[in-house]
């Protein structure tokens, strides 16, 4: 049994270790998953300057990939739409409206040129074999862009998820830039959708962003959305305003959707409701016009995932692209040197007639001497020496070319071999200054790429700060709380019983019990809460702190009358806390906060003092768990409280519950006004 369930950690770890490498997440050095990786080696390996139908391009890539033709079909869509590598023709579809993309065989594309200078280079490439081992396919490209940034990235693996919003080419190469120059830069998101973004939280890739809906209020009876948030289509955001209008969140008289390569979703407004602030706060609150994303920038680092933030991937990649550049130069000067040595060794075998030694030689063996002896003169002029792969290619030179050899030429060539040399050399030199140069020329690249596939290139969305809007603050009061003594229910679905006040749906309420209890629930519909309840309010920090609970209660061996006052700051919803010490006897409660307690004790020998009164200002306030305060050890006949007139305050928060009388087991309690608490 322990053989089998260590087979199966195995067999998870292989499974989830694919999963996170090999599908979900992308690699920081080229920003692709396998899957994209896959789509561009194939569409190199097709690159002829024509359009290839999706459905070849998708057939190519299952050379390569494993899962079927739909992933790697929606995985090129997807890639295709970010306009960053591939030219498209044909319906890729509509991120605005979430129409889906023709099939495969009625769309084409191609390879942007702007693809093979930033991904291509097999020289510098590590290609392993395809899964079925037919093929050779890149471990990695390397990139010399930030294509993780710049096309952003979305994938759920196992226990870890990755989520890179997209960046502006052009901010991305300007950051590196100034990476380079050891400057300060900042990079933010911007959204092919636009929109308004709050970056207050973004914690350069490792927080979250608030993004909104671009709203034109310019007419007080209509509001016309002009952008959408990030990967809310226009379907969704239209099914949010029906959903809030009908659970009267909202009030519309109608709503449109015109949009086509532009959002533009009308909402007509009904009479007696304007496109004030309250109404676009509630369309803030209520529908995705405001829609939170959480970031969370995981790549595939050296083979294992990690979390980097933004400006580390940027810093990254400046030092990545200057060792790419770095190899760059190297192999061709690496290559221009054999170039020169070959031109070299042409130039003096057909210059010196070392060709006409050959003549007599009757053997391989005396032919390959002959060669090699006759370049025995000029070894100065040569980097290395020459070996027999040399004196192979020498001797298949033809006829033809040996008599229109042209000196001049060859020495014209060499020179410009030399200069090339030169500005190899130059370039590692100042592989800062050459950095610097070569991201500019991406940047005029990367602009004529999308000018001529009809994409901007300027920043779609607006950074802004702005405050969140609380669901609860705009939140109406709309919903009547109704309790019914009888039955013990409450809630605003209750249809019977005494009205209490108006409430939301997202309000919370103290409720205070005759047991001795108390505890703070959500605003129910119908909930049981028993036929005991003294007291209800909303549960608002500001009603709350404003409330002090004054208790009179005899001790559990009634012999002493006692005064507790507290109040309520902390709680945790729906649990039940106990406000009445065990055992005792509960005689009065009120949330007057000035009053007195006047006493009225038994007649008994030797009392003259019938009567006793207590102010409650004399008291400290404490919290629910502190013990009470002796008030008199003699045995009371009853009790009275009479409140202290206060200053009369205009309030938007409702009234407390409050009965109509109160009573004391068998002995009256008088009162001089109604806003005793039932006990």
């Amino acid at each position: 049994m322990a053989q089998v369930s260590q087979l199966y950690k195995d067999y998870f770890l292989q499974y989830a270790s694919y999963v996170i490498r090999d599908r979900a997440i992308p690699d920081l050095v080229d920003g692709l998953k396998p899957v994209q990786r896959r789509i561009l080696h194939s569409l190199i390996s097709m690159d002829d300057g024509k359009f290839h139908k999706v459905a070849n391009v998708v057939g190519e890539t299952m050379k390569y990939h494993p899962h079927g033709d739909s992933s790697i079909y929606g995985a090129l869509v997807k890639l295709a739409n970010c306009d960053l590598f591939i030219e498209k023709q044909g319906n890729y579809g509509n991120i605005l409206t979430g129409e889906p993309a023709a099939a495969g065989r009625y769309i084409e594309c191609r390879l942007l040129p702007f693809a093979k200078e930033v991904l291509y280079n097999p020289e510098l490439t590590t290609y392993i074999d395809s899964y079925d081992g037919r093929a050779k396919e890149p471990m990695v490209f390397p990139a010399k862009i930030p294509v993780v940034l710049i096309q952003g990235a979305e994938g759920i693996a196992v226990g870890m998820s990755t989520m890179i919003l997209p960046h502006n080419p052009i901010e991305v190469l300007d950051a590196m830039s100034s990476f380079i120059k050891e400057e300060e830069f900042t990079l933010y998101p911007d959204l092919p959708t636009g929109g308004i973004m709050d970056v207050s939280n973004y914690n350069d890739g490792k927080g979250k962003v608030v993004i909104r809906a671009k709203l034109n209020t310019s007419d007080p009876k209509r509001i016309i959305i002009e952008e959408l948030p990030y990967s809310v289509t226009s379907e969704m955001m239209i099914d949010s305003i029906t959903k809030a209008a009908k659970a009267g969140k909202l009030k519309i008289a109608s709503i449109t959707d015109y949009t086509t390569d532009k959002a533009n979703i009308e909402i007509d407004l009904p009479r007696g409701v304007n496109a004030n602030k309250n109404f676009i706060n509630a369309l803030y609150a209520y529908t995705n016009c405001e829609y939170k994303i959480s970031v969370n920038s995981l790549v595939i680092k050296d083979d294992l995932p990690a979390i980097m933030g933004v400006s580390e991937i940027i810093a990254y990649h400046s030092r990545h692209l200057m060792d790419v550049l770095r190899a760059e130069q190297e192999l061709r000067k690496e290559h221009l040197l054999e170039d020169l040595y070959a031109r070299t060794l042409d130039r003096i075998f057909i210059e010196e007639r070392i060709y006409k030694k050959i003549e007599t030689k009757k053997t391989a063996e005396e032919v390959e001497r002959a060669v090699l002896y006759g370049f025995r003169p000029f070894a100065d002029q040569l980097a290395r020496k020459v070996t027999k792969e040399d004196v192979e290619r020498l001797l298949k030179i033809p006829i033809r070319r040996i008599s229109l050899f042209d000196i001049n030429k060859n020495h014209e060539q060499i020179e410009e071999i030399q200069n090339n040399i030169k500005d190899c050399e130059y370039k590692l030199e100042h592989l800062v200054e050459y950095s610097l140069r070569y991201i500019e020329d991406l940047k005029k690249m990367l602009t004529e790429s999308r000018k001529k596939a009809g994409v901007g290139i300027k920043r779609r969305t607006v950074v802004n700060s702005f405050q969140t809007v609380d669901v609860k603050a705009v939140a109406q009061r709309n919903l009547m709380l109704n309790y019914n003594a009888e039955s013990g229910y409450l809630g605003y679905g209750v249809k019977d019983g005494e009205k209490l006040f108006a409430v939301s749906e997202y309000d919370r309420l103290l409720i205070v019990s005759k047991e001795g209890t108390f505890q703070v629930i959500n605003a129910p519909e119908k909930m049981f809460v028993g036929q005991g309840m003294l007291w209800c309010n909303i549960a608002d920090k500001d009603i709350l702190k404003n409330t002090i609970f004054s208790l009179i209660y005899q001790t559990a061996d009634k012999k002493h009358v006692c005064i507790k006052r507290f109040q309520v700051e902390k709680f945790i919803v729906e649990k039940s806390y106990q406000y009445l010490p065990d055992g005792c006897k509960f005689l009065l409660l009120t949330e007057k906060q000035h009053g007195t307690i006047t006493l009225i004790y038994r007649k008994a020998p030797r009392l003259r003092v019938l009567e006793e009164e207590f102010d409650l200002d004399s008291y400290h306030v404490k919290g629910f768990k502190a013990s009470g305060v002796r008030l008199s050890s003699k045995p009371i006949r009853t009790l009275r409280f009479t409140a202290k007139a206060e200053p009369s305050a205009v309030s938007e928060t409702p009234a407390p519950a409050v009965p109509e009388k109160n009573e004391v087991e068998e002995e009256s309690v008088d009162s001089d006004e109604g806003y005793l608490l039932k006990f």
